[in-house]
Parts: structure tokens; sequence; C-alpha cells
């Protein structure tokens, strides 16, 4: 009997990562293009057919062994045909990319938020393992979210279901967001927003360790980590009120669904239980006594390869 295979993309402002895996979640190959935003981001549908057919040929796959392509990308999308309403940072607006990669492929294409295909692979093969109510939240340069409900994707009426990073976490004084409302968590709780956060800070502070840094603007969110380890006070009061609004805000969206996993992914989730420790107790300190209790939180375990093995995961849940 022949072998199954799913296509996973997961289309990012800089690359595009590619992979076909296997019906167990064994990645069998994985590479990346370049994601070629000029004129709109229109050649990325062709760009990807190509790169998926010369890798077809090079592995020695049968194009009839192939169930479908999950693909994600950094928008709005309407995953009932894969067009796309936005995705800023590519520069595609009102465009039919599901369709358009379908008819140069010949294959089934399903399409969703990369965010939300990050929170799926994590409940298929990661953090979130075999769980039917999760949260996942990366944070990065910004805040992404995907949350799972009885098994499934949640995209809500319009495709903006889990855009956590827009929950309103401060009424007013807000910093700007690129949503164009002000205080979202993304302004909070971010990579970004965690550097923001630390320049204020460090005014009251002169001999904060993160001055000389601030100076040369090369402050980063790992460094904010490093230096609060190291007991600087300024930056352990930044990752304080960061954390604190954070856990606030997972209590709030825990009201919703009664999550049994609450995963934590992106470059920031790389400060470990410094990080996950004091974000689990400021959780527990704001949720409902018994939603807590159903609750455990674990730092993302699939990396960079969440996003293609949820797209080939989307792939499955489709054919059954």
């Amino acid at each position: 009997m022949s072998e199954t295979y799913y296509i996973g993309a997961d289309i990012g402002g800089t690359t595009v990562k590619l992979a076909i895996i296997r019906e167990n979640g064994e990645i069998a190959s994985k590479w990346e293009i370049p994601t070629n935003t000029q004129g709109k981001g229109k050649s990325i549908p062709e760009d990807i057919h190509k790169a998926l057919e010369e890798k077809i040929v090079e592995q020695g796959i049968e194009k009839d062994n192939i169930a479908g392509i999950g693909a994600g990308a950094p928008g709005f999308v309407d995953t009932s045909n894969g067009f796309i309403y936005e995705a800023v940072n590519i520069g595609w607006k009102d465009f039919n990319f599901g369709d358009q990669l379908h008819q140069l492929s010949g294959l089934p294409v399903w399409v969703d938020n990369d965010a939300n295909l990050a929170a799926l692979g994590e409940n298929w093969l990661g953090a979130g393992q075999g769980s039917k109510e999760l949260i996942a939240i990366t944070l990065g340069t910004g805040v992404g979210g995907g949350i799972i409900t009885n098994g499934k994707i949640l995209n809500g009426a319009n495709g903006t279901a889990a855009e956590i990073g827009h929950v309103t976490v401060k009424r007013e004084g807000g910093a700007p967001c690129n949503c164009g409302k002000t205080g979202c968590l993304e302004t909070e709780a971010s990579a970004t927003g965690i550097v923001r956060k630390a320049k204020v800070m460090a005014e009251d502070y002169p001999d904060s360790l993160m001055n000389s840094l601030i100076t040369a603007d090369t402050l980063t969110a790992k460094e904010v980590f490093e230096f609060a380890s190291k007991g600087d006070q300024a930056a352990k009061e930044v990752l304080h009120d960061v954390l604190e609004t954070l856990g606030l805000a997972i209590a709030n969206l825990a009201i919703a669904i009664n999550p049994e996993k609450i995963v934590i992914g992106g470059g920031v989730s790389q400060a470990g239980n410094q990080l996950l420790v004091p974000l689990e107790e400021a959780f527990k300190k704001y949720a409902l006594k018994r939603t807590a209790l159903a609750s455990s939180f674990q730092i993302a375990e699939l990396g960079n390869d969440a996003g293609v093995i949820g797209g080939a995961y989307l792939v499955k849940q489709n054919l059954r």
C-alpha cells in the first residue's frame, strides 16, 4: 500500500517554510524559499507550486500520494476558501490565495491563519498533544495566538477569533498598535513591547544594566530577562508588569473555553521557567479557581516546525 503525504506551508514576511510530512507526523523533507513580496506578493502561489514540484521529483514521491496542502498565512483568512482579506507583511489584500494554489498544484488546499496552524501543530504533536481545549500564545515581535476547542481551531464569524495580541489591556494611555488600536496586549507583552517598556523604566534607574544597551539602541527582550536574573531592579519590574498583564489576559480568555493546556511559544518563550513560573502564578491570581484547576502551562515544543506540522494536520482533519 502506497504511503500518504501531506504538505505544510508556513508563509512569513521573509521566508515560506515548506515540508512534506508523513501520515504519522514525521517530516520527510523540509526547506525554505524566500517570500517574494514584490508586486504585492502576487507571485507567492506560483513560487510555492514550483518549489513543491521540484521537491516532489527530488524525493521520488508520486503526486497521487499527496493528500493536500495546508497553508498558514499571517493575516485574516476565510478558511472556507483560502481567501486572504489582508496580510500586511506580505502585501496581500483581498487575495484569492487558496484558489490560485489549488489551480496551480491540482491538489486540495486549506488555508488558515499562521498562528492557528502553530496551535494546531502543538495540539497534534507538541506541548498540547491530544488536548481538546487549548490556548496557544506566540510571543515574538508581536503576539499571536490560536485557540483549539473540541479539538478544532476556533475561527469565528469572519476569521478574527483568537487574535489574542489585540485584546485591549490598557484602556487609556496605551501604546499604538499596528492594528490601529492602542493598548493592545501586543504592545505590552511582545518582545518589542518589553523593550519599549524597559526603555521607559530604565529612566528611573540610572544604574540599571540596561542603560548602556539602551544608549546603543541594541537592547533586546532576551537581555531584559538576563538582566532581571542578575537582580537588575528595573528589568525585574518590567517583567513583573508584563507577566501580570499577560496572566490577566490569559485568565480572561480561559473563562471562555476552560482550557486543559496553555502553550507559550515564540522567541520570548526561550526564557523558559523564568517566564513560565511567574506567568502561571499571575494566571492563578486572576483566573476563576475552578478554571485554573483544569489548566496547565507548557512551553511550546515544535519551534519553527509548528506551522508546517499544523498545516499537515489541517489537511488530515479536513479529509476525515
